[in-house]
Formats: C-alpha cells, sequence, structure tokens
C-alpha cells in the first residue's frame, strides 16, 4: 500500500492560516491525517510553518488539493509517495 503524502509549507501564517483552511475543507474528503507543525515558545510563535496531509484519493484529486494551496500567496506544496 502507498502512503500519499503532501508536504505544505506556509510563508506567513497569520495572513494564510484561514485561507489554507478553506482550501483543506474544500478538500476534506481527500485527507485521512493531518499534521501541523511551527516552532513556538512562550515568547515566540513562527510565522512560517508546515502542514504534512495523508492522502486518500486518485492524483486527479491529488493535483486539484495541490493546486488550489498552491495558489494561495506564499503557500508551497510537494508531493511525496512512499
Amino acid at each position: 500500500m502507498a502512503h500519499k503524502l503532501l508536504v505544505v509549507k506556509i510563508g506567513a501564517r497569520s495572513n494564510q492560516a484561514t485561507k489554507v483552511q478553506e482550501v483543506l475543507t474544500q478538500h476534506g474528503c481527500s485527507i485521512r491525517t493531518r499534521l501541523g507543525l511551527h516552532e513556538t515558545s512562550p515568547n515566540y510563535c513562527a510565522e512560517d510553518g508546515l502542514v504534512i496531509l495523508e492522502l486518500a484519493d486518485n492524483q486527479e484529486d491529488i493535483q486539484a488539493l495541490r493546486n488550489d494551496l498552491e495558489k494561495l500567496s506564499g503557500v508551497t506544496a510537494q508531493y511525496l509517495e512512499l
């Protein structure tokens, strides 16, 4: 069984997080697992972050999700299949 992953880098979380969430919601049935990562401490919260998605659907649906994410300024996505 192949694991289909999409790693999403968000360059300006405070500006793009809501828009990224909207895209993820639109494609919610394609997402099996979601993990969000960003650096934080009591005095610091990073503006960039990563979201790692494990995907369930076919390549066409995965590409549509990737395209929608990459339309957002400062957001890049890389697909990986293991």
